[in-house]
């Protein structure tokens, strides 16, 4: 329950019961309260500033804060002392400007807060005296389970200090509590009396961010933990189909050796990328044929039962998987359909590629494929509802382009199914200028909500970008696939 002080009198009177009936929470000299927030998933969001509401969410009562102007952890170091200073003293952080002055004040009042440190240009405020950060007298931690709160990139940093030190923080790289394994493992460990709390509307609602905390404890995680496919990842992929050499890289060498291989290729971009890189397979399920075939459907469908053991061991070697389409004259949907139980995997994705979907009077190698974005949608909302139906977590939905017929109507390409992260995947191949030509190209009219993936060819790319050069594109792709 949150303890609010009115009145000089008051504060005397119970700076001294605080003190002696919570010796676990009080500093020798200063005097502190945690409030009890309720159990359960909540935000912490509204019109004052969050730092603010943070403070509020979480104290009742500090002799001590810490004021910040504008500008005033620019240098690492400050922040890093401010950081520092935060935690240890368990006092809020607020940061002063002319248009949170007055709730700055407001708030220090409720606090009861008598001595501050001032760092950087401060406005008017009530006058306390002012002490420097090693000065600081402080307060002993919050006895008893910690509540725990999630912040994201977007989080101010003051509202970030002032929660980190009254509780645990979880920061994360989207406001989603399923964006890494940190913040999953958080929740899964919590106990049902333990206050999870989120800071900034990014995060919904109270109702939204309960049900994301809900779906975290119960969904499985991917490869690299977390259920969310970006941004908290990178994919680096072997392309191919197994036992085709002639198709890509991935049908080269047997199972155990293509896991070793896209290992080695993953750590190559690690140290070049500042995300976490995945090893991934993009496996073509479905291979265009320049025979008609059954049906007179110009592609080859693969048995599932021949992909399993390739999805299974990518699977328990933390390898994500996609599985291409190359449908011929078939729809991406019925193919897609054909492989439902290896996508009711959680580690599987899948990829259509365009290129290689034919009309009904096309051939391979004389059109270019193409598809519309109905077809798109058709099967994107089928995936969509395999991931709803069977708890699962984000998949990777790719569209394969280096043409702008390939995508027809793109602009028409649903893109925000919560249940999907969609990736444009750039295909072009050639001469550096010649693959860049083509990368602005379909960044021209991106949808929203669309993530790009890159592809580097071995004999088609004069020369193959290695990963510093292919990371050094702008924007750095989030999925790469060697072919």
């Amino acid at each position: 329950m949150t303890i609010r002080l009115f009145g000089a009198s008051i504060v005397c009177v119970m700076v001294g019961l605080f003190i002696s009936a919570s010796a676990g929470q009080a500093g020798t000299s200063g005097a502190v309260a945690f409030t009890d927030p309720q159990p359960g998933a909540a935000v912490i969001s509204g019109a004052e500033p969050d730092s603010v509401l943070v403070s509020r969410e979480f104290y009742a009562r500090s002799d001590e804060a810490i004021l910040l102007g504008p500008g005033a952890l620019a240098e690492p170091d400050a922040r890093h002392r401010v950081e520092e200073a935060a935690g240890d003293k368990h006092v809020p952080v607020l940061t002063v400007t002319p248009e949170t002055a007055d709730g700055v004040d407001d708030e220090l009042r409720r606090l009861g807060t008598h001595r501050v440190v001032r760092l950087g240009e401060i406005g008017v405020l009530e006058d306390r005296p002012s002490v420097e950060l090693g000065d600081l007298r402080g307060n002993l931690p919050r006895s008893g389970d910690e509540p725990i709160v999630m912040v994201s990139r977007d989080t101010p940093i003051d509202a970030t200090l002032t929660a980190r030190s009254a509780a645990r923080v979880v920061e994360l790289p989207t406001p989603d509590p399923r964006a890494t394994a940190d913040a999953v493992a958080a929740v899964t460990g919590a106990s049902s009396e333990i206050p999870i709390r989120a800071v900034g509307s990014g995060f919904g609602d109270d109702e939204a961010f309960a049900r994301r905390v809900d779906q975290a404890r119960r969904t499985p995680e991917l490869p690299g933990g977390g259920q969310l496919v970006f941004p908290g990842r990178r994919m680096v992929a072997l392309y191919g189909s197994p036992d085709a050499p002639a198709l890509g890289p991935l049908g080269r060498q047997g199972i155990a050796e293509s896991i070793d291989r896209v290992r080695r290729l993953a750590a190559d971009f690690q140290r070049v990328s500042a995300e976490p890189v995945i090893p991934a397979f993009e496996i073509i399920a479905t291979v265009a044929s320049s025979e008609p075939g059954e049906g007179a459907e110009y592609t080859n469908m693969l048995d599932p039962a021949v992909l399993r053991p390739w999805v299974e061991a990518a699977g328990r070697a933390g390898v994500y998987v996609t599985l291409d389409l190359q449908p011929g004259r078939m729809d991406f949907l019925t193919q897609a359909r054909r492989y439902a139980d290896l996508l009711a995997l959680p580690h599987v994705g899948l990829a259509l590629d365009p290129e290689w979907r034919l009309k009904p009077d096309q051939v391979h190698l004389t059109q270019i494929g193409s598809v519309e974005a109905d077809e798109v949608n058709r099967t994107s909302e089928w995936l969509a509802g395999v991931v709803r139906d069977r708890g699962l977590p984000q998949k990777l939905f790719v569209l394969h382009q280096f043409d702008a017929g390939m995508l027809a109507q793109r602009k028409n390409i649903v893109t925000d199914r919560p249940d999907l992260q969609v990736v444009l995947h750039a295909d072009g191949h050639g001469t550096p200028p010649v693959k860049m030509e083509t990368w602005r190209r379909l960044l021209d009219d991106l949808p929203a909500g669309v993530w790009m993936g890159w592809k580097n060819f071995y004999t088609e790319d004069t020369p193959t970008f290695s990963p510093t050069t292919t990371m050094a594109v702008a924007p750095t792709p989030w999925f790469v696939s060697y072919q």
